[in-house]
């Protein structure tokens, strides 16, 4: 299976969805990132936050939707200006759904403050993941509706 995290900017939370699953899923399962608009820099401390994790990112850069190197079978968006966007039409019927997390690179204040919004981000991220590892192989091929339905639900933990 092939997952396409989806952010406007691929910098941030797009890359951090990418990294965490790509260190948890089974063999035979990758996650890749992209934007719409994509910054073309990946973000310093999402970087810094997957290294203290040991989650490796060797290899991963910022790009847009438009230069994938496959076909995603599943598109997740994390940002909310990406969620309203429509995929390119080359995706085709591919399933969709929505886990908006807040931009920690948006937020200002103390050191402690964006180390708290950058902590919040990768764990809500980290638990949607799991449980979508952990749902039964079977959900995953039998009714398409009810893999929706569960993918939707994953996208309220930690919200």
């Amino acid at each position: 299976m092939n997952v396409l995290f989806l952010c406007t900017g691929n910098s941030c939370r797009s890359l951090i969805s990418e990294a965490i699953f790509n260190h948890l899923a089974p063999a035979g399962w990758h996650a890749i990132s992209a934007g719409s608009q994509p910054t073309g820099k990946l973000n310093e401390r999402a970087l810094a936050l997957l290294a203290a994790k040991g989650i490796p990112t060797d290899g991963y850069y910022s790009k847009s939707w438009e230069d994938l190197p496959v076909t995603p079978d599943l598109v997740v968006t994390v940002c909310a200006s990406a969620a309203g966007e429509t995929c390119p039409a080359y995706l085709g019927p591919v399933l969709r759904t929505h886990w908006g997390v807040d931009d920690p690179s948006h937020v200002s204040g103390t050191e402690a403050d964006i180390e708290r919004a950058f902590e919040h981000a990768y764990m809500t991220l980290h638990a949607r993941i799991a449980a979508f590892l952990a749902l039964p192989p079977e959900t995953l091929r039998a009714d398409r509706a009810a893999f929706k339905a569960e993918l939707d639900l994953i996208g309220t933990i930690g919200a």
